[in-house]
């Protein structure tokens, strides 16, 4: 879990009640405080109450910035009261964060020039010169709201996982271990597009693969399978199970160091069953767990979405299929996938089996690796991502794991996802051309995702 930090800036304009600036700072440092956030304050006796209004007070700001640059991953820009549009403008002229524009409300028993702030006509103002300067900016949800209303609290909460989702995406490595299995031209992509956005993918042939778990270091080996013991139950299979997951572990691990990757989406079948007997699924759970993006059947696009999400959420993701019809439930549908999921995605340690569609097709044992368990029930947020002509496009939405229970044949691991009208979320994803794939994780960051793509990373992403 990082812990996100902010730099305060608070906007000032001279003739405007100095004391509300003054108030406006104890209330921000509390509610940073009160909700777990860092926070960079400007130290108070350099301006009138730390607040900027000048060019040189601006300047001020500026160099504040640039002595704490990569302290802190988003600005809150507080308006106490109209705020000088000179002063924000030099300030925040080289800003390569996200920030929060906020603008305490004025009271009605307070309307007297003695004590009015002005303050939605000065958020106006100051919005008006951020967008002529092509500077990217978030608003609250309510126009004007006080720092400790409880609005403002959800506001920072989102904004908390743009920023995190902003700073994760501008630049990162996805490895794609494998070649696309030829039957799966679904999860095809566009590795120009992506580059574009300076999101690089590195091809990683199996072979490299097989050869470092053949030379893999017994002492790391032995590591990781305790690591893979404390998060599932492996006592049915034979030792050699876990040894040749442990040595796919270590080669996966080697290549993150090696390549620099953030994410991975892996070929996952049908060499390492014929060659190894195992399935790689409770491994891109361990993954996941540790914050590495990890994909199945050489999913691309959604080891980028799961990445996106998990650090909006500040969360483990895992990557299922939209797979069955609930009954005739329209508001309901079937998420399912073979056991990929990270232990924070679960309800406890799962238990190995074995990959049925493996057994059917290669033998008894020939894919051991499926982490079975039950999903966390509650709200999640779910989302897919595709290339399609040469742009990269997401959709993200809202919903929650129920407690229906499935039939106890059901194979792999699954559960009911229920949100309004579901059935139209399905059909726009067939509409639109997307995968059965989706990214989920826990709690409620859809808006988070949104504004992170659409507004500063020029993704195309609809919230449905």
């Amino acid at each position: 879990m990082k812990k996100t930090t902010f730099a305060l800036y608070f906007g000032n304009r001279g003739f405007f009640p100095g004391e509300l600036v003054a108030a406006a700072r104890e209330k921000m440092v509390k509610v940073c405080e009160e909700n777990g956030y860092g926070y960079l304050i400007m130290d108070e006796s350099l301006t009138r109450y730390g607040a900027i209004e000048t060019i040189a007070e601006g300047k001020l700001y500026a160099k504040f910035l640039e002595e704490h640059k990569g302290e802190y991953d988003g600005i809150i820009l507080c308006l106490p009261n109209f705020g000088d549009e000179n002063g924000a403008s030099v300030a925040l002229k080289d800003v390569d964060v996200p920030i929060l524009v906020q603008a305490c409300p004025d009271l009605m028993d307070k309307m007297d020039f003695a004590h009015r702030s002005d303050t939605m006509a000065g958020k106006m103002a100051i919005c008006n010169v951020l967008r002529q300067m092509k500077i990217k900016y978030t608003l609250t949800k309510k126009f004007c709201v006080d720092p400790l209303d409880k609005s403002f609290k959800e506001d920072l909460r989102l904004f908390a996982g743009t920023c995190r989702v902003v700073a994760g995406m501008r630049k990162f490595n996805v490895g794609a271990i494998g070649a696309r299995t030829t039957a799966f031209k679904t999860v095809r992509c566009d590795e120009i597009a992506f580059q574009n956005k300076r999101v690089n993918i590195e091809t990683i042939d199996m072979t490299v693969v097989f050869d470092l778990m053949d030379a893999a270091d017994p002492v790391k080996v032995e590591a990781k399978k305790q690591d893979l013991l404390a998060i599932a139950d492996f006592s049915a299979w034979a030792p050699i199970k876990l040894e040749n997951l442990g040595r796919l572990a270590v080669a996966i691990d080697q290549l993150i160091e090696d390549y620099d990757l953030q994410a991975i989406a892996i070929r996952c079948w049908n060499e390492l069953q014929l060659r190894y007997g195992i399935a790689p699924c409770v491994l891109l759970g361990e993954l996941n767990e540790r914050g590495i993006a990890a994909a199945c059947e050489l999913d691309i696009t959604n080891a980028v979405m799961m990445r996106a999400m998990g650090l909006a959420a500040n969360w483990p993701v895992v990557l299922l299929d939209v797979n069955n019809n609930y009954e005739d439930d329209m508001n309901k549908g079937i998420f399912f996938h073979c056991g990929p999921a990270p232990i924070s995605m679960m309800e406890g340690k799962g238990t190995i089996e074995q990959h049925l569609m493996f057994k059917k097709s290669y033998g008894d044992g020939s894919g051991v690796g499926i982490n079975v368990g039950e999903l966390i029930k509650g709200d999640v947020t779910v989302g897919s991502f595709k290339t399609e002509d040469g742009e990269l496009c997401a959709f993200v939405t809202e919903g929650k794991f129920t407690e229906d229970k499935l039939p106890d044949v059901f194979f792999g691991v699954g559960v009911v996802f229920e949100k309004e009208n579901a059935n139209e979320m399905f059909n726009y994803m067939a509409r639109n051309g997307y995968r059965h794939h989706a990214a989920v994780t826990k709690g409620n960051y859809a808006e988070s995702v949104r504004e992170a793509f659409d507004n500063y990373l020029d993704y195309k992403i609809d919230l449905i």
